[in-house]
């Protein structure tokens, strides 16, 4: 299982509607809207990294109101 939290940028005033929307993603585990650079920081998990990265490109991008994304993954070291 690969983790990742994903940081997200949003127009003005659209955080609480991205983080509601993400939030019922299947794969999302957390969905928070925060103040500081980033508007929005979610935790999410898939099977591998390229189940991942699809959920970051076809879900969390397509969701109206995201003007950008950071994918940070989880590492165990």
């Amino acid at each position: 299982m690969v983790q990742a939290y994903i940081l997200i940028q949003t127009e003005v005033g659209k955080a609480a509607d991205v983080a509601q929307q993400i939030a019922e993603v299947q794969g999302v585990t957390l969905a928070e809207d925060v103040t500081g650079p980033y508007d929005v920081i979610v935790r999410a998990e898939a099977r591998n990294v390229d189940e991942l990265g699809k959920l970051v490109v076809a879900k969390v991008q397509n969701v109206p109101g995201i003007t950008r994304t950071l994918t940070c993954p989880v590492v165990h070291i």
